[in-house]
């Protein structure tokens, strides 16, 4: 399973600066609006320490790491929802990733020109969300329209419920709140995923500062949010993974902001890692939803898996580790075997058995 973020903002707040960084791949980022016409999109391999020890030490002969996908997406505009700027072709491109990382520019720059001419992070954070409100508010209300046209022919109970979903995200939207704030069981979200609501999606808000910005976040405690400096991470992207290392050591910054996003990634989308490994063979992780059962967690790997799961045998990736091999672990006791209704957890290493 691999999933998408969108990088949003207004026009150079450094969205295209963090998706070179982050992907590496080369892409216009000129100091002009709507440089980025149609969405770049690059996946990243994902960082795992674990991975790469658990590899080591079982001699594989192939890790294979989870991995991540970032679009980088036109520039935002007021009055995006009515057609302004590229309008609808951004917010076409937005509603297909999984989650939206917005970013906001808060270091001042005389040579790069703020759309709005002042820098203010949570005015442009207001900005952008207006737009995707708006955006979504026109799709709700037609909805509901239409909806209640075919209730005129009789009563329908499913019907019914979905309209009062969305009546519930209208209120929310004509307030200029997200729809999110909603708090939808998984039934209702299931009920008007079709719509693919931008606010529905989670958010990360990513603050580009520079050496000079405060390093105390301005954003509001609900928000998920992070702090990089774009252009630094650029810089450093540039290095030697060895180089970057040391001169990140010297700055006493303990993280890239890969990782930072990716972290903040898989919070907000409630993921976990599971690996399959084997002496001497593949190693590789996996992601899956967090509550994932063993037989949703063998559909990952696939389908057939699902289908025809037994059981898994299950240990933990630290214990293998120690360990160093599988054998010293079974003589230990430490790899049990769990049923279906088995909830994965974070760092498991999964062998499943299933019926061909």
């Amino acid at each position: 399973m691999s999933f998408s973020i969108g990088i949003v903002g207004l026009p150079n707040v450094g969205k295209s600066t963090l998706f070179k960084t982050l992907t590496k791949k080369r892409v216009d980022a000129e100091n002009y609006p709507f440089c980025t016409i149609d969405p770049n999109v690059g996946t990243v391999k994902v960082p795992d320490k674990k991975l790469d020890k658990l590899a080591e030490v079982l001699q594989a002969t192939e890790k294979v790491p989870t991995i991540i996908e970032f679009v980088d997406i036109a520039g935002l505009v007021k009055g995006a929802s009515q057609g302004e700027g590229l309008g609808n072709k951004f917010l076409a491109n937005i509603r297909e990733v999984d989650a939206i990382c917005q970013v906001v520019r808060d270091f001042e720059n005389s040579d790069i020109v703020h759309v709005h001419n002042k820098i203010d992070p949570e005015d442009d954070l207001r900005t952008i969300n207006l737009e995707l409100i708006l955006a979504d508010l026109e799709i709700v209300s037609n909805k509901i329209d239409r909806l209640k046209k075919t209730l005129r022919s009789g009563a329908d109970k499913q019907t019914e419920k979905i309209i009062s979903i969305l009546e519930k995200i209208e209120g929310l939207l004509k307030n200029e709140k997200l729809a999110i704030k909603a708090n939808l069981d998984d039934e209702e979200k299931s009920l008007v995923k079709d719509l693919n609501l931008l606010t529905l999606k989670p958010m990360i808000y990513l603050r580009n500062i520079d050496e000079k910005s405060e390093t105390v976040s301005k954003f509001k405690d609900d928000y998920a949010a992070i702090e990089m400096n774009i252009k630094m991470e650029a810089d450093l992207a540039e290095l030697s993974e060895e180089d970057a290392k040391e001169y990140r050591q010297e700055l006493g910054i303990k993280e890239s902001g890969l990782n930072k996003l990716i972290l903040a990634s898989y919070q907000i989308l409630d993921l976990i890692t599971f690996y399959s490994a084997a002496a001497k063979n593949i190693n590789q992780a996996w992601t899956v939803k967090k509550g994932a059962t063993g037989p949703q967690a063998a559909g990952v790997i696939h389908s057939d898996f699902e289908q025809g799961f037994i059981r898994v045998e299950v240990i933990n990736i630290d214990q293998l580790i120690e360990c160093t091999s599988e054998t010293i672990a079974k003589e230990k006791g430490l790899i049990r075997t769990e049923g279906k209704d088995y909830i994965i957890k974070d760092g498991d290493v999964c062998h499943f058995l299933f019926a061909n």
